[in-house]
């Protein structure tokens, strides 16, 4: 069976920011196909990651309002230790970036705003 999320191992928390560190392992689902013979991390979860520990740790009650300047440096591939940076620069943004050791992978800005949920 798939799993969505890594393995996740918290680093660091203060109040403007969380360091993560993630098991990519070869059974989550984004790797199922993508490539077959050469898999790598979809950009789309890496996204998907960047928002649900966000809003884990440091804004529960917010939703992305938009997503600016996205970039994907480096491919992921399975069976690395990613650490995620998350860091809140205003009351309504973030800084995200994934490292493999001192490699920046990607990155990107969120825009948020309350949930509606």
């Amino acid at each position: 069976m798939s799993r969505y999320f890594p393995v996740s191992r918290l680093m660091q928390q203060t109040a403007a920011g969380v360091e993560l560190e993630l098991k990519v392992s070869t059974d989550l689902h984004y790797f199922a196909g993508h490539f077959p013979n050469a898999p790598v991390l979809a950009g789309i979860a890496q996204l998907d990651w960047a928002v649900y520990y966000t809003q884990y740790y440091l804004l529960p009650a917010q939703q992305v309002l938009s997503i600016e300047v996205l970039k994907f440096q480096e491919m992921i591939q399975p069976s690395v230790d990613v650490r995620l940076v998350v860091e809140q620069t205003k009351p309504d943004t973030t800084t995200f970036a994934f490292f493999v050791g001192e490699q920046r992978m990607s990155s990107g800005r969120l825009k948020w705003g309350p949930s509606h949920a």
